[in-house]
């Protein structure tokens, strides 16, 4: 089993090798000292329990004596999923984060819709194992799938621990997004993109050096991972070293944003390629216009739309199709008096401006976006 340890420093969980004496953090690269174990006495054997039951929802119930103490359930972060045997194409595993923010100041209509819609898809069109997807939202019971910071850090570190050659990765995620000041010269435009956590007020925010380290660097040879990430300023959120820049027609060029410190953001030689809402400068809209039923995230509504309507052959495909969805509701959102009001409620107050959003896609790797297909 895989040792998780703290940082000494920033407290991000780190995957402690076995027998390491110590251990270096990917994020501030505090070196962490592993102290040894000290003698105890050895304990008393454990009271007779009945054997532990499986259920199919995966959740294991035991049994034990009224006068006994409960054992709690085990944390979905320490298992492989379950029920999926070995085959030439890999296994499927999904995380997927979807955050309302409910009863604040900073509440979200549609992320837990989005969370909902996108396992659907991957469950009855992409064929991922429901016991392989780790839904987190404030509608879980479980206290493990609260998207507090410590659960989505310990779901990152879920979705790729053990992965190997032909597995199939997704990260989705559908929240707040934000932005913070870099000191280490890395991010182009002098800011890291962040992800607001439920208890981020409390807790902090997760920052893309984080994300790349946990989700991306770690990527061996053979192993996919994508990323849909629906929240504001969410454009190279995974610090990716390649964006695709592409224009209203369709025409594209890869812009280069490797650090110019040299600090490596690519994988260990596996693929990631990242759809986001907007671009790092850009807010993403949470609204009932695209869908005209209930609220959604844009990026996640015009995405999902893409695939189900035929359109989903190519990467390049989708990011024209998701971007033409969310521009022709910007042009149906500036016709009117009572259009301009929703314009405003959409973009935080600014009158005829619309849905001033571009989704973008970036990738440890440039590729021809027009003939590489998609699949999960």
């Amino acid at each position: 089993m895989v040792m998780l340890v703290d940082c000494s420093k920033c407290r991000t969980p780190l995957q402690l090798p076995h027998g390491a004496k110590s251990i270096r953090c990917a994020v501030c690269h505090a070196i962490t000292l592993i102290g040894e174990p000290r003698n105890a006495p050895p304990a008393p054997p454990p009271p007779y329990l009945p054997p532990a039951t499986f259920s199919p929802n995966n959740n294991y119930n035991y049994y034990a004596p009224p006068s006994a103490t409960p054992v709690p359930a085990p944390s979905p972060y320490n298992q492989a999923p379950p029920s999926q045997n070995p085959s030439v194409h890999g296994r499927k595993k999904a995380v997927i984060i979807g955050i309302s923010y409910k009863n604040s100041k900073n509440e979200l209509k549609g992320c837990i819709n989005d969370a909902k819609c996108m396992k659907f898809m991957l469950v009855n069109r992409f064929k991922f194992p429901e016991a392989s997807i780790l839904m987190l939202t404030e509608e879980e019971t479980d206290p493990y799938r609260i998207p507090t910071k410590h659960n989505i850090r310990m779901a990152m570190f879920w979705l790729v621990k053990d992965c190997q050659s032909g597995d199939s990765l997704v990260f989705h995620y559908s929240g707040h997004g934000s932005q913070q000041r870099n000191y280490t010269g890395d991010e182009i435009d002098g800011y890291d993109e962040t992800l607001c956590p439920l208890d981020y007020e409390t807790h902090g925010m997760i920052v893309d050096d984080e994300i790349n380290a946990t989700i991306v660097r770690p990527l061996p040879r053979g192993v996919k991972l994508h990323a849909i990430i629906d929240a504001c300023h969410s454009g190279t959120v995974l610090d990716l070293p390649y964006l695709c820049r592409m224009d209203r027609t369709g025409r594209y060029a890869w812009e280069d944003h490797r650090p110019r410190s040299g600090a490596w953001k690519g994988t260990s030689g596996g693929e990631v390629i990242s759809f986001s809402g907007c671009d790092d400068d850009q807010t993403s809209a949470d609204t009932a216009a695209l869908s005209k039923v209930t609220s959604t995230g844009a990026m996640t509504y015009a995405f999902i739309q893409a695939i189900e309507r035929g359109q989903g052959n190519t990467y390049g495909s989708i990011l024209s199709s998701m971007r033409s969805t969310i521009r022709k509701t910007d042009d149906e959102l500036g016709g009117s008096v009572v259009t301009t009001l929703l314009t405003m409620l959409l973009t935080g107050g600014s009158a005829g401006v619309g849905m001033t959003q571009e989704p973008q896609l970036t990738a440890n790797e440039p590729f021809d976006v027009y003939t590489k297909l998609f699949s999960l």
